[in-house]
């Protein structure tokens, strides 16, 4: 059980690792010294980094939107969890937990689902999607399956 406890938090500050990073990180989508991101647009010259703001656009607020939701719902879910370890009943189940970490997980699909239906109407034939855009979609399966052991976990004494 001890195992089982330990993997399942590593999972989860694993999954608030990868939200925060993605949601913070200047790499959405690059095109050579270029990056783009939730919150700047960045081009690297001489050395050093010359940001501006993002556009207004209500995509790209959405998605800014629902990544700082899931990021904040998964710190939620882990206080959560934390908390229940030692209030939870002998055999009771995680589930207030494991909602609050479902929604994040939903949260972060939307984002990154909006973000790629939209993105093209600004993206070149040269750019690429950057590593910030593929940790948002590799989190949301981590978090969904964090918060499918949570619906499974039983505390035991």
């Amino acid at each position: 059980m001890l195992a089982i406890l330990f993997a399942t938090i590593v999972l989860h500050l694993t999954d608030l690792i990868i939200l925060f990073v993605s949601t913070c990180t200047n790499a959405w989508r690059t095109h050579g010294v270029r990056s783009y991101d939730l919150w700047y647009d960045c081009t690297q010259s001489n050395g050093g980094y010359h940001c501006r703001g993002t556009s207004d656009a209500d995509w790209l607020q959405a998605v800014q939107a629902l990544m700082v939701l899931a990021t904040i719902f998964s710190l939620i879910s882990f206080i959560i969890f934390l908390c229940q370890l030692f209030t939870l009943v002998k055999g009771g189940r995680f589930f207030f937990t494991a909602v609050f970490q479902v929604l994040a997980s939903l949260f972060v699909m939307s984002g990154a689902i909006i973000y790629t239906v939209m993105s093209p109407e600004w993206k070149n034939e040269s750019d690429g999607y950057g590593y910030a855009f593929v940790l948002a979609w590799l989190a949301f399966p981590l978090t969904l399956i964090s918060g499918f052991i949570y619906i499974v976990l039983r505390k035991k004494e």
